[in-house]
């Protein structure tokens, strides 16, 4: 079974805070927070959009 991934749990906790959780984001840099070299390794992995088709 596959993981989620990065910007998955990124907008999940988003949903969560916006329930009302009472979770914050971590600030850039801090302990546990996602580095910047792992949203480069996400973005290699991440889903190209479909190209919209014109119809005659």
């Amino acid at each position: 079974m596959a993981r989620r991934g990065l910007y998955a749990n990124i907008h999940a906790k988003r949903r969560r805070i916006a329930a009302g959780s009472g979770e914050k984001m971590r600030k850039a840099g801090t302990k546990g927070a996602p580095s910047a070299k792992q949203f480069r390794k996400a973005a290699l992995t991440a889903k190209k959009p479909k190209k919209k088709t014109k119809r005659a």
